[in-house]
């Protein structure tokens, strides 16, 4: 290209030439109003710019046509020429005309008419865009879309070093010792008067400035990134302030200049007041979402931006867009939307990390390179925490895909960990005031302040909900010594731990499962599959994909495609399990993730893509993800178990030992009592035989009758000795059993003609001590009415035995004979009197009592 002639006769008075005249300059040559409108724009200008007049008169040159020129650098000179009235000598400027930048000289000038300026364009020479750019754009025109790329590609590129920065700023590196600058960008003479290479900061910035750098940044445990920020004046700013930022490095200082707006009414400037009050309706926000659509509006306040996006990555570094605050004319929205993690790759996540805030103010700046002493050229300057750092160019082509000039980001962090950026994006070139940027990333630290307080409330109420859920389910295991039915039969369960549908445990071979589950014997199978994948070290395992990890169990994705599990004891025979459903759901994506990003060509491995087109992905057999802080729950209720896992182990061992040792003890005894019983048996049958004998011998009735009585005293014993040997207990002796057999003992000994009719009522237990006395009570009064109720006839005694309450019984014997005669508990007793003083003895030893009718016949009711 013919470039005109660099030359300005500064004599030509512009104000006296005709339209047509101005047409014949080869310098270029605008006329604006002093708000920036164009009134005049002739041809030279109009082929630097490539815009014809027609296109640009009446439109604003700062802010529509040349929005690149919207900087203190050219508009801020503009404006304090015009307050001032006069301009100052002529300077440098860097138009990033494409595809040729170019490098020009500009004149301003007051014109004759009221209100009307002159803007001189002198171009000095055409740029190289660099090998870089230059090889993205070559790049661009030869993509092929269909070659297979590696994302990781972008990750390789060394992006803390690009070794330029942007031109709105001036740098310059010294040692941190010596405080001798290394190395500089080559556009420091529009800050600096010198070439500072191999000065001292102070001769350069001034001793107050360069004394607070060397009391901050100088010496051990300085922190990386701690900068030092102050407003000064330098010979070569012509009075205007310069915004100068130092920070540390490594070994080297590094310090930033860039003009900063003279007066705050140039430049959208956020006050103090203004954060407050955005901060203040941020802090209003009750949910997320409601802070993010928050932040997003009182960001685009503040900055001015087209678009503000809140971006937040997920676990896998892929990113979304939960809140939009845009321009309404800019019909491109990308809310909702889904980026995939190649588009912010881990180097430039780990940057955002550490350096927390970029701006750009034009997309098609021509970077200015570093240069550096000769000692010094071979050992690149890290830029990770400069603010002019110049961007990787795929990054720059991302932007212009996106249809994005100037743009803005700052970090998220909470907790310390990137939780998202605050995204800024410009259709136009945009320039931010140092001001407003401190205050974009004031206002992002407040809003990651308050996701932290939203989601740490949010996480504190579900933990604490689970946490008393899983109390209660570690004291019903204290009160266990069952684990299945403390986890599954008390009033709650595992089944309402963590949102799941469906829970199971596994102890050995048995499975027990609530909700909706896999069979058991799929169950059974995963705990087999669990037990062979899982490291030994581990004790869980936890996935929200599980039939990808395990295909036999996709047929369950409907209730199993999430699973969570933990082992209770370390040979692994016990499991406890939770099962989420499938979410079958779609993910809107920005594009196509599956081409993150395109082949380049040339030295250009990759390119970013072009495409932001919503692409519509389909997800199955995938569930809502378990969070950590569930897997910890998890693990401590399975501690739990184990508590009573074991416990159930040394109650069995100990039980086992008790087993043995009664069995032992039983046999024993029963040995025991059989001698015994065989010895009583042959005591009282000895007893009986020889009374029956003596009975035989004597031939007096009183004494035959004397025998007989003693003998079935004997006999009523013996009853209950079998009747206490042939009971389960011994404690106890059944006595309806008891008192039939011994009343078909003794209507056999009466002889014939007497008989005995017995209600009794069946499993009448009573205890032994009772039994005997009550038995030997009624073979007295059965005897006692054979023997004087029917005299010689013969008759029929009736006995009932029936149960009471409070564990009390009724023995009734009754005979239908003659009765008692009148007076005959005062008449002397018929025999030896020695029936009804065993009879008085029995009942006052179990303290009972005794009751006597005539009905005619003679009835005895004893309560015991």
């Amino acid at each position: 290209m013919t470039l005109p002639d660099p030359t300005t006769d500064s004599t030509i008075d512009l104000d006296a030439l005709a339209p047509r005249d101005l047409d014949t300059l080869r310098q270029g040559v605008i006329q604006i109003d002093g708000a920036g409108v164009i009134h005049r724009y002739n041809r030279a200008e109009s082929v630097f710019s490539g815009r014809a007049p027609e296109r640009v008169i009446g439109r604003n040159f700062f802010t529509e046509v040349a929005p690149c020129t919207h900087l203190p650098h050219f508009y801020g000179r503009f404006r304090e020429g015009v307050r001032r009235g006069r301009f100052d000598r002529p300077f440098s400027f860097v138009y990033g005309f494409d595809p040729r930048p170019m490098q020009v000289r500009i004149t301003l000038r007051h014109a004759a008419a009221p209100d009307r300026y002159w803007i001189i364009t002198e171009p000095v020479e055409a740029l190289e865009p660099g090998h870089r750019r230059e090889a993205v754009q070559a790049a661009v025109t030869q993509r092929v879309r269909a070659e297979p790329v590696d994302p990781s590609l972008c990750e390789q590129e060394p992006i803390h070093i690009p070794g330029a920065i942007q031109p709105h700023a001036v740098l310059v590196a010294a040692d941190v010792d010596t405080l001798t600058v290394t190395a500089c960008s080559g556009n420091v003479r529009d800050a600096l008067d010198r070439d500072p290479l191999g000065h001292d900061l102070a001769g350069l910035l001034g001793s107050d400035l360069t004394d607070r750098i060397r009391a901050t940044l100088q010496g051990e445990g300085v922190d990386p990134g701690r900068t030092v920020r102050a407003r000064v004046v330098l010979p070569s700013s012509l009075g205007l302030p310069v915004e100068a930022v130092a920070h540390r490095n490594g070994e080297r200082i590094i310090v930033e200049l860039e003009l900063a707006p003279a007066h705050p009414e140039d430049f959208r400037a956020a006050s103090q007041l203004d954060t407050e009050l955005a901060i203040g309706r941020l802090r209003g926000a009750v949910t997320l979402e409601e802070a993010a659509a928050v932040a997003a509006r009182e960001t685009r306040a503040l900055t001015g931006f087209d678009c503000i996006l809140v971006y937040r990555f997920d676990p896998d570094w892929n990113g979304a867009a939960i809140a939009e605050d845009k321009d309404p004319a800019w019909t491109r929205s990308l809310l909702g939307l889904r980026f995939p993690a190649s588009d912010i790759p881990a180097q430039a996540r780990a940057l955002y990390t550490r350096s927390k805030s970029r701006f750009v103010i034009d997309r098609d700046y021509v970077p200015v390179p570093l240069v550096a002493t000769p000692a010094t050229a071979n050992a690149p300057v890290d830029l990770t925490f400069a603010q002019a750092r110049s961007l990787s160019p795929i990054h720059l082509e991302y932007q212009r895909n996106l249809g994005v000039n100037g743009s803005m980001s700052v970090s998220i962090l909470v907790e310390g960990r990137l939780w998202g950026l605050m995204i800024g994006h410009h259709r136009r070139p945009h320039y931010v005031a140092p001001e407003t940027r401190a205050a974009a990333t004031v206002l992002a630290d407040a809003f990651a302040m308050r996701v932290y307080e939203l989601e740490s409330r949010r996480l504190w109420q579900e933990q604490q909900a689970h946490l008393a859920l899983e109390s209660e389910l570690v004291r019903e295991l204290a009160r266990s010594d069952d684990f299945v039915s403390a986890l599954t039969e008390q009033r709650h369960t595992l089944l309402d731990l963590f949102e799941a549908r469906g829970a199971a445990t596994v102890s050995h071979d048995s499975v027990r499962r609530l909700g909706q589950t896999p069979p058991s014997a799929a169950i059974l199978e995963i705990a087999d599959w669990l037990r062979m994948t899982v490291p030994l070290g581990s004790s869980s395992y936890v996935t929200a994909e599980f039939a990808v990890a395990h295909p036999p169990s996709a047929p369950y994705a409907e209730c199993a495609s999430g699973l969570l599990a933990a082992f209770v004891d370390a040979e692994r025979h016990h499991l406890l399990l939770w099962f989420r459903p499938e979410v079958p759901s779609t993910v809107t994506w920005g594009g196509d993730p599956r081409k993150p990003v395109l082949a380049g060509s040339g030295p250009v491995a990759v390119l970013p893509r072009r495409s932001f087109e919503r692409w519509v992905e389909e997800r199955r057999g995938v569930s809502e993800p378990f969070a950590p802080w569930q897997v910890d729950i998890a693990e401590a209720l399975a501690l739990a178990v184990e508590g009573v896992v074991l416990r159930q182990r040394r109650k069995i061992a100990e039980l086992t030992g008790l087993l043995a040792d009664k069995e032992r003890l039983l046999t024993q005894k029963d040995l025991l009592t059989r001698e015994i019983d065989h010895r009583v048996k042959n005591s009282l049958q000895i007893v009986s035989a020889f009374l029956q004998m003596q009975r035989r011998q004597v031939t007096d009735p009183a004494s035959q009758a004397a025998f007989a009585e003693t003998a079935a005293r004997v006999m009523s014993v013996a009853r209950v000795h079998d009747s206490l040997y042939q009971a389960e207990s011994v404690e106890e002796v059944d006595l309806g059993q008891t008192i039939e057999n011994l009343c078909a003992d003794l209507a056999g000994m009466a002889g014939e003609g007497h008989a005995v009719d017995l209600d009794a009522e069946p499993g009448l237990m009573v205890p032994y001590r009772k039994a005997v006395a009550l038995s030997l009570i009624a073979t007295e009064l059965i005897t006692n009415a054979f023997k004087y109720a029917f005299a010689e006839s013969g008759g029929r005694v009736a006995v009932s035995v029936t149960g009471e309450t409070e564990g009390r019984v009724r023995l009734s014997v009754c005979d239908d004979g003659q009765g008692l005669p009148d007076g005959w508990s005062d008449a002397p007793a018929r025999g030896t009197g020695l029936g009804m003083k065993l009879i008085r003895a029995m009942l006052d030893q179990i303290n009972a009592r005794l009751e006597v009718e005539n009905r005619p016949g003679a009835c005895f009711t004893v309560t015991a």
